[in-house]
């Protein structure tokens, strides 16, 4: 069973997405905040969440600030930014401050679920006009050309990591990379590990943050 927080400063939105999650049988809300503040508050609970859908906006504590100190605090909480807003800087911000995914709104609710259950998984999950986003956003302020950023690696990446690291970019979980490269699913893990190692990160959306900014791929 996946436990859920809902945080949303509109009452309808947070209530009727209750409402939509019940109906998965391996679903269960623990509750539902309005604020940064009162879901912090939640997920110190006992039993503590599996799984936080985390607006941006709202009053007393936004869900950046809100994600930061979950992060730091609960590490075992994954927090998924759930959002109207596509701002560049705020999808920059949420996912530094610790947000395992960006998620916009207007997503079809059997796909939310299906989002839930992957970061549950461990898997990072873009939708695409996100990925795009934090692609062109990164590469606007980047000046290095590509694989510059390793030099402040220990050990640069192999071809077949820059390769893996890229597929992770775009969404694709360690099942989906093994079928693309035609590798076992355990290769496949045993790559992720050593890029983890190199980069000094062991969370697939801080990987994908790191090898941008770097231009690793």
């Amino acid at each position: 069973m996946i436990r859920l927080i809902i945080v949303d400063d509109q009452r309808l939105m947070r209530e009727g997405l209750k409402t939509i999650l019940e109906l998965e049988e391996d679903f269960s809300v623990l509750g539902i905040a309005a604020n940064g503040k009162e879901a912090l508050e939640l997920c110190q609970a006992d039993p503590p969440p599996d799984i936080v859908l985390m607006d941006i906006r709202m009053p007393e504590m936004d869900g950046v600030e809100a994600t930061g100190l979950i992060a730091a605090r609960l590490p075992q909480v994954k927090v998924i930014i759930l959002t109207t807003f596509d701002d560049d800087e705020l999808i920059i911000q949420g996912l530094k401050a610790g947000a395992k995914t960006y998620l916009l709104k207007d997503l079809p609710s059997d796909r939310l679920a299906e989002i839930i259950r992957a970061t549950h998984r461990g898997d990072i999950v873009l939708q695409p006009e996100i990925a795009a986003k934090l692609v062109g956003r990164v590469a606007e302020g980047a000046k290095d050309p590509p694989g510059q950023g390793e030099g402040m690696l220990p050990e640069p990446l192999t071809r077949r990591e820059k390769e893996i690291l890229s597929l992770m970019s775009q969404g694709l979980n360690n099942a989906e990379i093994s079928a693309k490269l035609f590798i076992s699913e355990g290769t496949a893990k045993n790559y992720i590990s050593s890029i983890y190692g190199k980069l000094g990160i062991n969370d697939r959306t801080q990987a994908v943050l790191f090898a941008l900014k770097h231009k690793l791929f």
